[in-house]
């Protein structure tokens, strides 16, 4: 008669690594196995294909919800062509961290000199570094927002574009918009406000000074 030797349970760091992974994937089942389950080899692998899978999908699916379409990548960047622009600085804010900030960007500057294509590369630098968000043309967004018929509709559709980590919105000076308009747009930043990141494109920018 032989008898088969159990697999040793896993190290306890080792399961409570284990367990953690499979909270993060509600896998319950195997969450309440014992250790000596987990010790087994299999256990590992099932774990990496599911959290592989699960990060595929997490990133078509943000990068259908960012809207970007056709765009450059950033290496293709004329940096001779605007007569002026800090290339250090649009560099450095591939490095996000103005996104741990909630802080909000403004790129100014004429017609053709490349303020989208940043826009829509700092949109897939951060869907690609595991965030949510969106880009959108600023009538676009606006049109959309004043379709809205009722005020329940009205705050569901402004989800689209408060919940992002990242919104760029494109060409917020290109028109002059109506009050209602002025009121949306201004809903959105003040929903936004110290929560996520706004970058905005415009051709020019009215101010009023105050005071």
């Amino acid at each position: 008669m032989t008898t088969t030797k159990a697999p040793p349970a896993a190290e306890p760091d080792t399961a409570a690594a284990l367990r953690a992974r499979l909270q993060a994937l509600r896998l319950y089942g195997l969450l309440g196995a014992p250790d000596s389950v987990l010790a087994e080899p299999w256990v590992e692998q099932l774990l990496a294909l599911e959290e592989r899978e699960r990060q595929r999908r997490s990133l078509e699916r943000r990068l259908r919800e960012a809207r970007l379409g056709a765009f450059k990548p950033l290496a293709d960047f004329d940096w001779h062509w605007p007569r002026r622009i800090d290339r250090a600085l649009i560099e450095e804010l591939f490095t996000l961290d103005f996104l741990d900030e909630a802080a909000n960007l403004i790129l100014l500057g004429p017609n053709g000199v490349g303020k989208t294509m940043i826009a829509k590369n700092l949109v897939h630098a951060a869907v690609l570094h595991g965030h949510t968000a969106r880009f959108v043309g600023a009538s676009d967004m606006l049109h959309e927002l004043a379709a809205q018929d009722s005020t329940r509709a009205l705050a569901q559709r402004l989800r689209r574009f408060t919940q992002p980590r990242l919104l760029a919105i494109d060409e917020i000076g290109y028109l002059r918009y109506d009050n209602r308009y002025a009121d949306l747009l201004f809903e959105v930043v003040t929903r936004r406000y110290l929560t996520g990141s706004i970058v905005l494109n415009a051709s020019k920018l009215y101010t009023a000074e105050l005071g």
